[in-house]
This record gives structure tokens, C-alpha cells and sequence, in this order.
């Protein structure tokens, strides 16, 4: 099984039922069967937070949260040289910054980067990605 980062837009399509989210089910499904985590920054941990906070209040965070305890996600902090990574990322490419967080450990761990923002099609040739539908 390859690594996989997710971005918000994965999570948030799990926690809000959005398109997409039987396919982040199935991913973490597999990596929890292969003892393999999902990778994520903590920038984009704060992104799903602030997102649920704010469009669905702070009930639907608290029950996200309690969700996250057991999910198989790898929550990584930012170092140097993944902000390094993420700022050329952000130079280059119109991407947010915390997308350029994401793409940055996908490019760090070789792994492939799960989402559906189209901002990400800007990197194709830059890391791989795995579209949800």
C-alpha cells in the first residue's frame, strides 16, 4: 500500500458527508488493516478545525474530534524543512498555504496527496494525487 496525505478537504468531506467521503473511508480502512497511517500537518488538522468551528459549530467539532482519536492519521508538526518545502510551493504555485503545507509532506514522505480542491491541479507534475469523486 503507497503512503497517503490527506489535506482538509479529505477530512471534511468524512466529517461533513460531502463527495469523497466513502472513498476517505476506504482509504482509511486500509491503512488501519495494513498498520500504515494516513500522513497529516497539524496546519491541516487547524484547517478542518476552524472549518467545522465555523460552518457547523462547535458540537460537530467535538463529535470530529472524538472520530480523530481513532482514526489511523499521523499528525505531523511543522519542521523546517517541510515550511521550506510548503513556502516554494507557495511562490511557485496559486495555492493556499496550507495546501502548500499538505503538498509538501506528500512530497517529503513520497506519498500520495488524497483531496479533491482543484487548487491541487496546479501540482500535478509535482507530486502525486489521488482525486476524490
Amino acid at each position: 500500500m503507497p503512503a497517503f496525505v490527506f489535506d482538509a478537504h479529505a477530512l471534511l468531506a468524512l466529517f461533513r458527508g460531502e463527495e469523497g467521503a466513502v472513498a476517505v473511508k476506504e482509504l482509511l480502512h486500509k491503512a488501519a488493516s495494513a498498520d500504515r497511517p494516513v500522513h497529516m500537518t497539524e496546519v491541516n488538522y487547524a484547517e478542518v478545525k476552524y472549518t467545522l468551528l465555523k460552518k457547523d459549530g462547535a458540537e460537530a467539532w467535538a463529535q470530529a474530534a472524538d472520530v480523530l482519536n481513532s482514526l489511523p492519521i499521523e499528525f505531523h508538526p511543522v519542521l523546517r524543512p517541510l515550511a521550506d518545502q510548503a513556502a516554494d510551493f507557495k511562490a511557485r504555485f496559486k495555492i493556499s498555504l496550507a495546501d502548500a503545507f499538505a503538498a509538501a509532506l506528500a512530497r517529503e514522505k513520497k506519498a500520495e496527496l488524497v483531496t479533491g480542491d482543484p487548487e491541487f491541479k496546479a501540482l500535478e507534475k509535482e507530486i502525486k494525487i489521488v482525486w476524490l469523486k
